[in-house]
């Protein structure tokens, strides 16, 4: 998280679209736990993707964890990176989930981490953004 909110402390751009510095963001349970369980989730089953293998959407998952009702909400994921810096580093550098870092809408964070050493990228990650 503190990571995220450095990243939003510079004003930067992201593709084409540039962003002047954004407050910093909020940690939320209720997006922690949908971070989490989605982090858990592709690395005990070993895929990579916003959605989950039974079917569920992001947005389904962040409204069963209970961040609900909300205004926004938007989620980043990775795979692969070793540290917290690198998967940051990694988002900056991509348009879209430099977009979710930057934009100024989204106001709480929850993140998720799981490990398996079994699994294709063995690290998963996982950011989910909202505002009320």
């Amino acid at each position: 998280m503190d990571l995220t909110n450095a990243a939003r402390a510079v004003p930067r751009s992201c593709g084409a679209t540039s962003y002047a510095a954004a407050a910093p963001l909020t940690w939320n349970a209720p997006l922690a736990q949908a971070a989490q369980g989605h982090a858990t989730d592709m690395a005990t089953q070993n895929y990579f993707s916003h959605t989950s293998k039974d079917g569920r959407t992001f947005s389904q998952r962040i409204t069963t964890a209970g961040y609900t009702p909300y205004r926004t909400i938007g989620e980043n994921i990775a795979a692969g990176q070793t540290t917290p810096q690198a998967v940051v580093d990694g988002w900056l550098k991509s348009e879209g989930h430099c977009r979710n870092i930057m934009n100024p809408a989204f106001k709480e964070l929850g993140v998720g981490y799981a490990y398996a050493g079994t699994s294709t990228y063995k690290h998963y990650w996982v950011q989910d953004f909202g505002a009320r």
